[in-house]
Formats: C-alpha cells, sequence, structure tokens
C-alpha cells in the first residue's frame, strides 16, 4: 500500500505538537523559583493515570479489534523488552560532566536520555493511533479523515510530557540553566516523538496486518514506563509530603483517568 506524502507530514506534525508540548513543563519556572513536591506528585499521577487510560481503552481495545490477543499480547512484551534495554543503555553510559559535578551530571544524563528514549515509543503510539488516517469514519480535519483514536491519543502524550518537561527542568534549574535553555532542553527530550510516529504510521500503513502487534507495542512500552519510572518517581518525591503524597498521587491518578474514560466509549 503505497503512503501519500501529505499523510506522512500530518502525522510529523502531530508527533511535533506531543513534542513541544514537553516545552510547557518549563513555563512554571518562568513564574516561580521551584514547583514543590506535592505538585509534583500530582503531576506525575495525572500523567500515570493518562498514559495507562489511554492504552487500555485506545491501544488494548484497538488491537484486540485488529488481531488476536496472542497478537497483541506479543507486541506488548516486545514494547516492554525496549524499554528495559533502553534503561539498562542510558544506566550503562559514561559520564563527561565538564562544568558540572559528576553526580549532577550522571543524573541530568540518565533523566535526559532514559526521557529521550521513552519519548521514541510514545512516538510509536502516536503513529499507530493513525493507522486508519484518511480512510471512512474519522473526524475531518483540514480535508483529512481524522481517527478519533488519534486524537485521543495525540492529546494524551502532549498532557503527558508536560510533567515530563517539568522532570527535565529541575536538575536543570539547579544548575543554574536558563529559563530559554530549560524549554529547549525540555523539547528536545521528546523530538524522537514526531520521528517514531511517521515510522510507526509508515509501517502499519504497508503491513497492516502487523497492526495489532503495533497497537501492542506502544501500550505495553507506556504501561511499564508508568510501573518502572512514573510512580516510583511520584513516591520518591512524595517521601517529603504527608501521607508519603499517597492522597496527591491518587487524586492525580484519578483525574488522568477521568480525562481519558471517553475513549472507552469511542
Amino acid at each position: 500500500m503505497a503512503v501519500e506524502f501529505g499523510n506522512l507530514v500530518f502525522v510529523f506534525a502531530a508527533g511535533l505538537i506531543t513534542a513541544l508540548a514537553t516545552g510547557l513543563g518549563a513555563i512554571p519556572f518562568f513564574l516561580v523559583s521551584d514547583i514543590s513536591d506535592r505538585w509534583n506528585v500530582v503531576l506525575w499521577g495525572l500523567a500515570s493515570g493518562i498514559m495507562v487510560s489511554a492504552s487500555l481503552f485506545g491501544l488494548v481495545s484497538e488491537g484486540l479489534a485488529n488481531g488476536t490477543p496472542a497478537q497483541l499480547g506479543l507486541g506488548i512484551l516486545a514494547g516492554v523488552v525496549l524499554v528495559v534495554v533502553a534503561h539498562r543503555v542510558i544506566e550503562g553510559a559514561e559520564a563527561s560532566p565538564r562544568q558540572y559535578e559528576q553526580a549532577d551530571f550522571r543524573k541530568l544524563l540518565l533523566i535526559l536520555g532514559i526521557l529521550t528514549v521513552h519519548s521514541f515509543p510514545e512516538g510509536v503510539a502516536v503513529g499507530v493511533a493513525f493507522a486508519d488516517l484518511g480512510l471512512e469514519g474519522g473526524v475531518s480535519l483540514l480535508g483529512l479523515s481524522v481517527p478519533i483514536l488519534a486524537i485521543f491519543m495525540t492529546v494524551a502524550i502532549s498532557i503527558h510530557n508536560v510533567p515530563e518537561g517539568v522532570a527535565v527542568s529541575i536538575p536543570l534549574r539547579s544548575m543554574g540553566v536558563s529559563n530559554p535553555k530549560l524549554v529547549w532542553w525540555a523539547v528536545f527530550s521528546s523530538l524522537p516523538q514526531p520521528i517514531g510516529a511517521v515510522i510507526a504510521f509508515y509501517f502499519v500503513r504497508i503491513a497492516r496486518e502487523f497492526l495489532p502487534f503495533g497497537f501492542g507495542f506502544a501500550a505495553g512500552a507506556m504501561v511499564y514506563l508508568v510501573i518502572s519510572e512514573f510512580i516510583p518517581e511520584a513516591l520518591e518525591l512524595g517521601e517529603n509530603v504527608p501521607g508519603g503524597g499517597r492522597t496527591e498521587l491518587g487524586a492525580g491518578l484519578a483525574v488522568g483517568v477521568a480525562v481519558m474514560v471517553p475513549l472507552a466509549f469511542i
């Protein structure tokens, strides 16, 4: 199946929107010098709820609608393996701190590296969601029929990217990095998203039989990110919050799920 260039550009633009949204995480530092641990826990909870809901209500359900549970399961396993391997690669990287302290630079490298590597499967999720772009049954936008799932997934990843932008900005801020550069580094950490979106979209359009694997891959990567990164990060930040931040985490999760519940009825 031939893939039109205009469709590729459209999907790239959607992925770029999600990447630019990461820069919004640096905006609060233009207004305040710091963000409290309590609000950071809420933000990570919100991101977690959105990611899991988008995966279950959107990607998993679409995967089952387009293939068998076995195909979906293999895709989920592949997504988990990718994130595990990415973790090990980043954690084993050598650091050359130059102007920063060794410990601070290694932490910064780990955060930037993991978020950058993580952003690729998130881009894949966007690309797979656009699999039916231009076909019947979507919402008319700029002369194209855009799948409802693609709209929700783009919005979901964009919202989820905001607290990731905060996570990138916090250590940079402590190192004296200027506000404009905070925005740049936040966006930089998500630049693989439009690339991943285009690759995934192109692949599932020319090989539709792999679509359920694609949905499973994206869902597995995102849910595993939540379990292995987002929740532990929130609980670590919540250590200095009354009750360990569990109330704030739960509230963020609940709001994130509520935002994405409409996916279950699309």
